[in-house]
């Protein structure tokens, strides 16, 4: 994993921006259910582009990650990079990235205190 430092946060282009719309547009007009879940699905989805899908496996779990995936119709993976130019800031990202198995991080086998927490620029 590189060493994570700050970076500045790259405007969307007008492309950019009318996909976000148009995902999160298709996602409520099709959502039935609890709409806190449709307002966290799409809260990963704009804090996703900023932190990278690296840090989003870190402060959720599979589950949750799957539900808003379906919700938003996006796979992670494929949306976001792996980390973004806030990633620094995730507490549990930078933790994880200095142990020797991330994947154990992400899965809870080991475990972070502050996992969810963001710190300081």
């Amino acid at each position: 994993m590189p060493d994570l430092e700050k970076q500045p946060i790259p405007p969307l282009s007008l492309e950019e921006a009318l996909h976000y719309i148009e995902i999160i547009n298709k996602a409520t007009e099709k959502f039935h259910g609890q709409i806190e879940e449709l307002h966290n699905a799409i809260g990963m989805l704009m804090t996703g582009r900023l932190f990278g899908w690296r840090v989003l496996v870190i402060f959720h779990n599979k589950r949750t990650i799957r539900k808003y995936e379906e919700i938003l119709c996006i796979n992670i993976r494929e949306m976001f990079p792996p980390e973004g130019p806030l990633a620094y800031k995730s507490i549990g990202y930078d933790v994880a990235c200095k142990l020797s198995n991330f994947w154990k991080a992400v899965s809870g086998d080991i475990k972070i205190d502050n996992r969810r927490e963001i710190g300081n620029i």
